[in-house]
């Protein structure tokens, strides 16, 4: 008896030892096929964004028009890169993933995109730029009413895609052309006005339509760029030494210098990103012919003024 209960213990230990290695063995993943490698990771989808506006988006009558436009999809299919392939670049070297889009055309209003073109937007995106035409009227200079009311239909439009759509309204700046000569609706006031004007019409617009997530302070990045000695305020008398000039050849777009501003002043609203962070090596400027020392310069203003704008201050 004591020799079979002996036999029964080591049995028993036995079955202990190898009852582990067998839940082992049923637990373990199965092998990988020779040859099969191993599913990566899924890619998170690049976020959307749409630029509607005209000349002014386009960065006209610059080099900035053309540059990298294969960067960008147009959907008007023109090879027009200007502010959203500064973007697109700024996002890059960022570390962003976007897919940026345009929809342009010079010389127009808002209304124009809706009525005209709005087959080839009336999709789901995750963020809108509306750029609305240089004088908000072109009968009525100044006058905000046709502005809201096609922010309005575009608004509703896009949220019917995409319920979280973030739409912003891009205010632009002081036409020197209508501030310097006679017969401009700006004439005789300071450098400034029309670009505070056109701010306090996109504040109205986006008091009357909860759909407009912000504004995107473009013009009021200008008038920082002149206030504080980066930039010229007035090109008809010449350009001071050290200075920049903020806009093109005919006064009224913008120059190099001024899409670069105006793409940093979105950038930075758009993303949240301290525009300073792409530092004055920055690819853009390089590529279109500011010094590090002019895009540093024009950081800093884009974000002083995006600063001052998330504090209330415009």
């Amino acid at each position: 008896m004591k020799n079979g209960h002996g036999i029964w213990l080591l049995i028993g230990a036995a079955a202990l030892v190898v009852a582990p290695a067998a839940m082992a063995k049923e637990s373990a993943p199965a092998p990988i096929a020779a040859g099969t490698a191993p599913s990566a990771p899924t890619k998170a989808a690049p976020k959307t964004i749409l630029f509607i506006g005209n000349s002014f988006t386009q960065g006209a009558h610059s080099a900035a028009r053309n540059w990298r436009a294969e960067t960008v999809t147009n959907l008007n299919n023109a090879r027009y890169g200007g502010v959203p392939a500064l973007f697109k670049l700024f996002a890059e070297q960022a570390g962003l993933d976007y897919q940026v889009s345009l929809e342009t055309q010079g010389g127009k209003s808002l209304g124009f995109h809706y009525d005209e073109r709005r087959q080839l937007f009336d999709r789901p995106w995750d963020i809108v730029v509306l750029q609305e035409f240089s004088t908000l009227d072109r009968d009525r200079p100044g006058d905000p009413t046709r502005y809201m009311h096609n922010v309005d239909r575009l608004a509703a439009l896009f949220k019917a895609r995409n319920p979280a759509v973030d739409i912003r309204l891009a205010s632009t700046w002081t036409r020197a052309d209508q501030t310097y000569r006679p017969g401009g609706h700006w004439y005789g006031k300071p450098v400034t006005a029309m670009a505070d004007d056109l701010r306090a019409a996109a504040d109205r617009v986006r008091a009357a339509n909860p759909s407009v997530a912000g504004i995107v302070p473009v013009g009021q990045a200008w008038n920082r760029a002149m206030m504080t000695g980066v930039a010229d305020p007035n090109p008809y008398d010449g350009i001071t030494y050290g200075q920049l000039d903020l806009w093109a050849y005919d006064h009224y777009h913008a120059s190099v210098a001024g899409s670069y501003l105006s793409a940093l002043v979105t950038f930075g609203a758009v993303t949240g990103i301290d525009p300073t962070t792409l530092g004055a090596n920055e690819q853009g400027a390089d590529e279109l012919g500011l010094s590090d020392a002019q895009a540093a310069a024009l950081q800093r203003v884009a974000r002083d003024q995006l600063q001052d704008s998330k504090s209330g201050s415009r």
